[in-house]
């Protein structure tokens, strides 16, 4: 499962407190919403830590072709090249 800092997850367990409170009406305790945390972590957190590695992938494709493309514009060219 994803670790999330003590104080980010206390800043989240508020959120979801809030949230339930403003769209549901409903007031939920910090277990409740620390046990939904848990959950969400549980089910979905796999699904965006996969995303935020593929985004990173990506990322770092791009890097390396526009190294690619620097390193290739210093090339001196040669006559064999000139034509």
């Amino acid at each position: 499962m994803i670790r999330i800092p003590k104080e980010n997850r206390e800043e989240i367990v508020q959120s979801l407190q809030d949230y339930f409170y403003n769209e549901l009406s409903e007031e939920i305790g910090n277990l409740a919403a620390e046990n939904l945390l848990d959950f969400i972590l549980k089910e979905i957190g796999p699904y965006c830590y996969n995303q935020g590695v593929n985004d990173a992938k990506v990322m770092v494709e791009q890097k390396i072709l526009s190294l690619e493309e620097d390193i290739l514009s210093l090339e001196i060219p040669t006559r064999k090249n000139r034509n």
